[in-house]
């Protein structure tokens, strides 16, 4: 799989007009569609579920990138796959079998990822990072949209790089929270293969052109 990767993510979306939207990013550079589930118990916030994911596998012509940013993801990781989801991401901090719910999502033919909040160091995924498709650092505290970027990650990635070289992984980097075009270039050249962006593509004057600016 390609790297310098953009995943616009829908929670920026306009809900009013989603087909829109998606349509946009299907005419886009954007590589990955972005989609946060929040259960307003893992984290302060609740944003959509499976009514939501039928409007986004109806329309969505790119591949569909699911973070549950939910408590016990193992009861709905199917249900996601089912309804379109080509790679779920869960918690670390929310997922007490962490292995097992991530080779389940791989037998259901979906990619699994690992989500680490900005406080949980990258050491924590030493057991499990063979095993994963991808690691999705939060760059900001999950739950909302539009907060400021923890520089922080930049550390982080090269620590997961790091983890990745030593164990032979494949897994991806991923960063989501504060991504914009003034720092995508420099996320890239950190180690990140997979930039969400919500606010700084939707609410851009030209989503598209924000889009592939920050693929250069």
């Amino acid at each position: 799989m390609k790297t310098k990767l953009i995943a616009p993510s829908l929670l920026a979306a306009d809900f009013g007009n989603l087909q829109r939207d998606i349509e946009m990013l299907n005419h886009s550079q954007a590589d990955w569609i972005h989609v946060d589930v929040m259960d307003g118990r893992f984290v302060p916030n609740i944003s959509f579920g499976f009514p939501m994911m039928k409007t986004v596998q109806q329309h969505a012509g790119k591949f569909v990138d699911v973070h549950l940013m939910i408590v016990e993801p193992e009861k709905y990781v199917e249900e996601f796959i089912n309804q379109g989801a080509d790679l779920v991401s869960v918690h670390y901090e929310a997922c007490t079998h962490l292995h097992r719910t991530i080779h389940h999502i791989q037998d259901l033919g979906a990619k699994a990822g690992v989500v680490l909040n900005p406080s949980t160091p990258v050491l924590m995924l030493e057991d499990i990072i063979a095993d994963v498709d991808l690691v999705l650092l939060m760059s900001v505290n999950p739950g909302f949209g539009g907060q400021k970027f923890i520089e922080n990650t930049y550390k982080k990635i090269a620590e997961t790089k790091d983890l990745i070289l030593s164990n032979k992984s494949t897994a991806l980097i991923e960063v989501d929270g504060g991504v914009n075009i003034d720092n995508a270039a420099r996320l890239f050249e950190a180690g990140a293969d997979v930039l969400v962006a919500g606010n700084a593509v939707f609410s851009a004057e030209s989503p598209e052109r924000t889009i592939e600016l920050m693929k250069i």
